[in-house]
């Protein structure tokens, strides 16, 4: 009987010591590498990190919409308004964590100077990073756009191209495979990671000042949730901090 007892009070507390489930969408690199990391620290205050992993941008968001997620951490704010206005969903914006930076990358070429005209450069097709990647290539002097601060720009606002470059959009994930195939590309880190690509391999890339900032994203009606916020402090701790500085070594900048 003592044994039985013993037995029904030790899952009493198993189950106590995770009263609640978290359950995070993510993509792989680095968002479900992070959320590992935090996975153990989040235990220890009653909180069962569930990382979801998916490979795209777009799964996510749906995930979250409809409750089959709490949370995710995987896109940065102007991507997540773009889902909202798009689809209708109801997706908030809760913090900033990191900037996964584009980068431009080339396996034909050694330098920017050396990048013949009609050049073929990959372009992420959704369009936010789209957009992101046209203003990098602005702001590195490859083209010149109308408006470089308008954030839905889009070939349309070239108004000076000296190359002549030609832009192929493909699916963010796909573009470190299809590098061979063109003459450059603009990459997400988090993909170029992947790949085993390393962000000091491209010609230029964003900075700590993007406004591209990776977030912590919950739906209106769950932003509350003690047990989200208690993963958002986790994640702005000095400890997590460390973990991104020291395993990306500046591929991946945690938020100011």
């Amino acid at each position: 009987m003592k044994i039985t007892q013993s037995i029904a009070l030790f899952f009493a507390l198993g189950v106590s010591a995770f009263a609640g489930n978290l359950k995070v969408a993510a993509t792989p690199v680095p968002a479900a590498e992070i959320l590992e990391f935090a996975k153990p620290i989040l235990a220890k205050q009653g909180v069962n990190l569930i990382i979801q992993s998916f490979t795209d941008y777009v799964t996510p968001d749906v995930s979250l919409n409809e409750g089959s997620s709490d949370a995710n951490l995987y896109q940065h704010k102007p991507f997540l308004e773009k889902m909202n206005h798009d689809r209708g969903f109801h997706l908030v914006a809760l913090h900033p964590i990191y900037v996964v930076p584009l980068g431009f990358y080339s396996k034909k070429y050694t330098s920017v100077a050396s990048i013949k005209d009609k050049a073929v450069i990959a372009l992420p097709n959704d369009p936010t990073n789209y957009s992101r990647a046209l203003i990098l290539l602005n702001d590195n002097g490859l083209i010149k756009l109308k408006d470089p601060t308008n954030l839905d720009s889009t070939e349309f606002d070239i108004i000076e191209n000296p190359k002549k470059l030609k832009f192929k959009q493909v699916e963010a994930a796909m573009l470190p495979k299809v590098l061979d195939g063109v003459d450059a590309a603009v990459i997400n880190a988090n993909y170029a990671l992947q790949a085993g690509m390393s962000l000091s391999q491209a010609f230029f890339h964003e900075n700590d000042k993007s406004v591209y900032t990776n977030v912590l994203a919950a739906r209106e009606d769950n932003k509350d949730n003690p047990d989200i916020l208690k993963l958002q402090k986790v994640l702005l701790s000095p400890e997590v901090r460390n973990f991104i500085l020291e395993k990306y070594k500046g591929q991946i900048i945690p938020a100011q």
